[in-house]
């Protein structure tokens, strides 16, 4: 009962986290040739520093909380990995072609986010009647939110790599700029990492909004 790792489900997350941080080094080697990706880089980099991030956090987070906290935070990890799942499936239709009804898969694909996000509202329910703590609903969401946002990027990495193969070319931000789209592999690639930046950047503010509003009908019920 000592470390909290176990039962926080925080030693998984961070393992998931120094994968994703793996398999994106891998697929942006050699790693100068990141510096010619739009923003002088800052396309690449960025989720590679959020992914570093996210690891010290994790670890920082759990690290030596009570009981009662590390349930709370499992019961988030847990909601977590299932909402990562919707992220995941989100992820993967977004990168099938295009489908007679886009419609449809537009809204599809927000459903999925949208559940996402109660799924975050409701660990930050659940750790407040857990921990008696307002608090803890916004940081259980928030730390739900990171879990999903993990499994994203996991399949965010999985689909550059079944697009683009495992090397960048020898100058991709040339080729973005000069043919205004740019190949398809290097446009897949700046997608895919732009949408990993977005989701490690905004999965842990919509997860601690949605838990802190949800935490509030737990305190309803109270009244």
């Amino acid at each position: 009962m000592g470390s909290g790792a176990p039962l926080t489900l925080r030693t998984p997350l961070i393992l998931l986290g120094m994968a994703d941080l793996t398999v994106l080094g891998m697929r942006l080697w050699p790693w100068q040739q990141v510096f010619n990706l739009p923003l002088n880089g800052a396309t690449g980099i960025d989720p590679a520093v959020c992914l570093v991030t996210y690891i010290g956090l994790l670890y920082w987070i759990a690290n030596g909380c009570l009981p009662v906290t590390r349930k709370a935070f499992c019961s988030g990890s847990l909601l977590g990995m299932l909402g990562g799942l919707l992220l995941g499936a989100e992820v993967v239709l977004g990168a099938r072609p295009p489908a007679p009804d886009p419609a449809s898969v537009a809204h599809l694909q927000l459903g999925l986010l949208a559940g996402a996000g109660i799924i975050w509202g409701i660990a930050g329910l659940r750790a407040v009647q857990i921990t008696q703590s307002a608090v803890m609903g916004l940081i259980a969401g928030l730390w739900s939110a990171m879990a999903s946002a993990l499994i994203a990027v996991a399949a965010v990495m999985a689909e550059i790599y079944r697009f683009g193969g495992s090397q960048l070319p020898q100058d991709p931000w040339k080729q973005y700029e000069g043919l205004a789209i740019g190949t398809p592999a290097t446009q897949a690639l700046v997608h895919s990492l732009n949408s990993a930046t977005a989701f490690l950047l905004l999965c842990p503010l919509a997860g601690g909004a949605l838990g802190l509003i949800f935490s509030h009908f737990s305190q309803s019920e109270k009244n």
